[in-house]
């Protein structure tokens, strides 16, 4: 196994657990989660990997191989360094297992991932998961997985500081092969929904657009929705956009502005498309979930404005292709990627529009055929005992 290999080279030692974990991608259900809605996610077939050994002393070692970067600090000196980037979220991890009285000490750790980055695909979430299942195995800590989730939760929100939402770390850890994730954000509570439509594949496109930083754009948004509900909240009770419906929003014309308003209507109506697509799927109508797909690119492109040209110009593409059933930009936007369900005999068509996707905009898009896959485990471990 080549994480072996690299570990052992890096570190000197055979690893003595190896953990992974698969990205996400989210079905429908854009910007719900925060908003106390539905979303509907996957686990992708893309993983991140981390090999884990003990140290004889306190030093904490960190090896990305995808990068070949290097962070080092001790157990003495575990905080966040925003020059640690990556690696922060594995110190994450560790800083609140020590902080709940675990004792951990020096460690080894190389990460490998396949999963791309930055483009809202889970891959931080997937290297927190993995990182506290693999050290839960190591030190034999007894705690459960909603425990393990709560922690590299922790470490993604409070220790790195993103905003982020629990229900991505639980898709990490609890997704299932060919199957959907539904989850109620605001109960926290989920169903396994089967993904195994007949014919037609669903097909992500990363568009390669160069990743930009949009914390402070993704915060402004959450920030805006909130005031929203304080607003509505004057005429009837409740404490998210869930609480409200396109006719409370009708009525609140005049009290709310105008470009928030379209903001509230894409998560009022995403819920619902949300709600939709879990049946589609639940009654294998595959046209249906197609054509939600759609609705849901269009309110993410005019109500949300998250999506780019680059984005708009995959999405409209596809549409025109004989055999596309329907797609959408997923993730948080500006930029990233796009999920598109077609045909096999669409998929040339498809594949030619991304050839003149790169002379027009200069970036090569990458695709992956989605499998739903298995959520977080422990992939190898008790390796030295081979030896």
């Amino acid at each position: 196994m080549e994480l072996i290999s690299l570990h052992k080279e890096e570190c000197g030692v055979t690893p003595e657990v190896i953990a992974s974990s698969p990205g996400t991608v989210n079905l429908m259900g854009e910007h719900t989660d925060y908003n106390g809605g539905y979303v509907l996610l996957l686990g992708l077939n893309k993983t991140l990997k981390v090999a884990v050994s003990r140290r004889k002393d306190n030093s904490l070692r960190f090896y990305a191989a995808d990068y070949n970067e290097r962070k080092r600090t001790t157990l003495a000196n575990l905080k966040y360094k925003r020059e640690d980037r990556w690696a922060n979220y594995s110190k994450g991890v560790i800083f609140a297992l020590l902080r709940r009285g675990y004792k951990i000490k020096g460690l080894d750790l190389t990460i490998k991932s396949s999963i791309p980055q930055e483009i809202g695909l889970s891959s931080s979430a997937a290297l927190c998961a993995a990182t506290i299942a693999a050290l839960r195995d190591l030190y034999s800590i007894d705690i459960t997985d909603n425990e393990a989730i709560r922690i590299a939760y922790e470490a993604e929100k409070t220790f790195v500081g993103k905003e982020v939402e629990i229900t991505e770390q639980m898709a990490v850890f609890i997704s299932r092969a060919n199957h959907a994730l539904f989850f109620d954000a605001r109960a926290l509570t989920y169903d396994y929904i089967p993904f195994n439509f007949e014919g037609p594949k669903l097909l992500l496109t990363v568009s390669n657009v160069p990743a930009v930083t949009v914390d402070a754009e993704l915060k402004e948004l959450r920030e805006e929705c909130r005031h929203c509900v304080n607003l509505l909240s004057k005429k009837k009770p409740g404490t998210a956009l869930r609480d409200y419906t396109v006719q409370d929003l009708q009525q609140s014309m005049g009290v709310i502005p105008e470009n928030s308003r379209r903001l509230c209507l894409h998560v009022v109506d995403e819920n619902q498309r949300v709600l939709d697509a879990k049946e589609a799927l639940l009654e294998k109508e595959m046209i249906v979930f197609g054509k939600i797909l759609n609705r849901s690119h269009e309110s993410l492109r005019d109500n949300f404005e998250v999506s780019c040209p680059e984005i708009d110009w995959l999405v409209k593409r596809a549409w025109e292709i004989d055999g596309v059933l329907g797609s959408r930009l997923t993730g948080k936007g500006f930029g990233g990627c796009t999920i598109t369900l077609l045909m096999d005999h669409a998929f040339k068509a498809y594949m030619d529009r991304l050839e003149e996707y790169e002379r027009i905009f200069g970036f090569t898009a990458s695709t992956v055929i989605i499998e739903p896959s298995g959520g977080t485990h422990i992939e190898m471990k008790d390796l030295r005992k081979d030896l």
